[in-house]
């Protein structure tokens, strides 16, 4: 197939993203939300309906000079809400946040505070790397499992350590994403985030074990067969086989989220888009870079042999 024929641009084009991903983390970094690095976060509700958004911005901009706030970042939500993420803040200063809404022109209730202190935010950064780490490794120990009567040309456990290199390729990718997207446009990087991630791991591993289940049945068939083909096509012919599959299930489940994004709670958005790039991105490595990369190995280990 002209996938694997072609193998290295898309080698090339992976690269770019993966490095450009990396580029924009040396750069800018993550905006980590609350639930990483500490902090407040107030929601406030207008039973009346909310007032003008410009003048709810001039209030809380006056008021967070005034007490010294730092960087803060203030979103609508809904109809009514509006909700300020911020430092941690004491009672006084909490105070005068929720003054500055009632000032905006209508009267505020409080909804809802939550507050994160600096330890609890860094038990959630290790549990998250922690989590993200362990179904990795779980992923290369099914998948070395799954196809340990695999022996030739390619070793089973050289399926599990393509399937990381192309799961590493979905992880770096939305990551590099939401750090640009984090710069420009202040989207925070938190636990759903990472929820958003495993989910997009799941996603990923799904499609590619789909396509390595088909490379595994071929080349059985070739096996009892007289002529047999050669990986490279064997490869080449599984893809085909499996390629309107995989872009059917991926596309029905971003058009989902597509709506999600649009129509859905403003809670919801910042998941929805990480799912929408990771779910995009995974499709592209099970068909373009997972399986390319064992004809890619099995090439290495023939002319090493040679």
């Amino acid at each position: 197939m002209w996938i694997i024929k072609h193998r290295t641009i898309f080698y090339i084009f992976s690269a770019i993203l993966i490095v450009a991903s990396f580029v924009s983390l040396a750069i800018w970094g993550l905006q980590v939300g609350v639930d990483f690095k500490g902090g407040t976060v107030i929601e406030m509700t207008y039973p009346a309906g909310r007032p003008d958004k410009a003048m709810v911005e001039s209030k809380i901009a006056e008021t967070a000079q005034a007490i010294s706030l730092g960087n803060y970042i203030l979103r609508p939500i809904g109809d009514k809400d509006y909700s300020i993420k911020s430092r941690q803040v004491n009672e006084s200063e909490r105070q005068q946040l929720q003054a500055a809404f009632s000032n905006a022109g209508a009267s505020a209730e409080l909804k809802k505070i939550n507050s994160i202190g600096p330890v609890i935010g860094g038990e959630a950064t290790k549990k998250a790397v922690v989590s993200v780490i362990l179904v990795i490794l779980c992923i290369v120990l099914f998948i070395t499992f799954a196809f340990r009567k695999v022996s030739k040309p390619v070793a089973s456990w050289k399926f599990g350590l393509m399937a990381i290199v192309a799961l590493a390729h979905d992880v770096i990718i939305p990551i590099g994403a939401f750090s640009i997207l984090g710069h420009y446009f202040g989207y925070e990087v938190d636990t759903l985030f990472v929820t958003a991630l495993l989910v997009i791991l799941g996603f990923s591993i799904h499609d590619t074990i789909v396509v390595y289940d088909r490379i595994r049945e071929n080349l059985k068939i070739s096996d009892m067969e007289k002529d047999k083909k050669e990986f490279v096509t064997i490869v080449g012919e599984s893809v085909r086989q499996t390629f309107v599959r995989s872009i059917n299930t991926s596309m029905s489940t971003i058009l989902a989220l597509v709506a999600l994004y649009f129509l859905g709670a403003e809670a919801t958005r910042h998941f929805s888009l990480a799912l929408i790039i990771g779910i995009a991105v995974g499709t592209y490595s099970s068909i373009f870079i997972a399986s390319a990369l064992l004809v890619t190995i099995q090439k290495f280990q023939d002319k090493k042999t040679a």
